[in-house]
């Protein structure tokens, strides 16, 4: 689970000839411009975003669009300087980092407030009223491996402070805020059991999800027993996550990943305190294949496009083994 990750690298590039350096930053980076909040919200960790804007102007406040570029600063930067774009200087906008916070935002925001003494606000105004060697605390309760846009930040911090200080310090007191908010967390423990003994791309798969949807910190994880039978074990691999999140949400989730239609791939079992959490508990279903195919649909909806379909590359590999194997 990641409950802190960096924004992009905002840069207003002041020039006389706007139109001149749009059409440079469309054949260096083959790119087009797209609203500002798209921009931002699409963008990723360490990528950037350009403006283009009039030279006279001094204040960093994002214009009505804007250019995503899937790279770093300093690499953008070189591509224009070498590439003789006519800019006649580089204004840097407010660093930015995403903290998730899954409740009390209001709170949190006014320990974040104490402890920096920032100054509260919406990511829209931090990012008018920030500049270079300010910070942008930006909380929201969004799962920070998916797109984050400003509709998804519940509050933000302008903190005056540089980056790095402000980092160091987060990276402290983050956690500890955590521990304020949430003083119970669950501890949850998965088992993946299956008879075909395919447990890498089962693994494999039960990780991709737990890691796309941040669903909690893997505190331990190895092989163990199970015994479904007196006097019969088979060989499980046990994952103990550490998570906020609801145990019978997990399981929804996970129960996604057992079936795809009526093929079967592996039982994956969660438990609470040591109490199995029965598949019947997950709503009124007629049979464990009406429950897996709600769940496959509820996990699909919630997965990056990324990992959906590395999801179903793995699949198809375990299902054409299953064929070749009844041949």
């Amino acid at each position: 689970m990641r409950f802190m990750r960096f924004g992009p690298s905002i840069l207003f590039l002041r020039t006389p000839h706007p139109e001149a350096v749009e059409e440079g930053i469309k054949s260096i980076f083959k790119v087009e411009p797209s609203p500002t909040d798209d921009a931002i919200k699409e963008s990723q960790e360490f990528e950037t975003v350009l403006f283009v804007t009039d030279e006279w102007r001094k204040e960093t406040i994002p214009p009505d669009r804007g250019f995503l570029i899937r790279n770093s600063a300093r690499a953008v930067l070189a591509d224009l300087i070498n590439n003789h774009i006519p800019m006649e200087k580089v204004h840097v906008e407010s660093a930015i980092v995403f903290l998730r916070v899954p409740q009390k935002i209001d709170e949190a925001l006014n320990l974040l407030a104490t402890e920096f003494k920032g100054e509260i606000m919406s990511l829209r105004d931090a990012l008018d009223e920030g500049e270079v060697h300010d910070t942008i605390i930006a909380v929201t309760k969004s799962r920070l491996s998916g797109p984050l846009g400003p509709e998804e930040v519940e509050g933000a911090l302008l903190v005056r402070e540089p980056f790095l200080n402000v980092y160091r310090r987060l990276n402290i007191a983050a956690p500890l805020l955590l521990l304020k908010l949430m003083p119970e967390w669950k501890e949850i423990t998965i088992k993946v059991y299956d008879t075909e003994k395919r447990y890498d791309e089962n693994i494999e798969r039960l990780m991709l999800v737990v890691e796309d949807l941040d669903l909690g910190f893997v505190v331990g994880e190895g092989w163990d027993w199970d015994y479904p039978r007196p006097f019969m074990r088979v060989p499980v691999y046990k994952l103990k996550l550490l998570t906020w999140e609801d145990p019978l949400r997990v399981k929804l989730f996970l129960k996604g990943l057992e079936y795809r239609g009526y093929n079967r791939f592996c039982d994956i079992d969660v438990f609470v305190e040591g109490k199995k959490i029965d598949w019947v508990k997950l709503g009124k279903f007629n049979s464990k294949f009406e429950l897996a195919k709600a769940a496959r649909e509820e996990l699909e909806e919630h997965l990056s496009e990324d990992v959906k379909r590395r999801l179903r590359d793995i699949e198809e590999k375990l299902l054409n083994e299953t064929l070749e194997g009844k041949s």
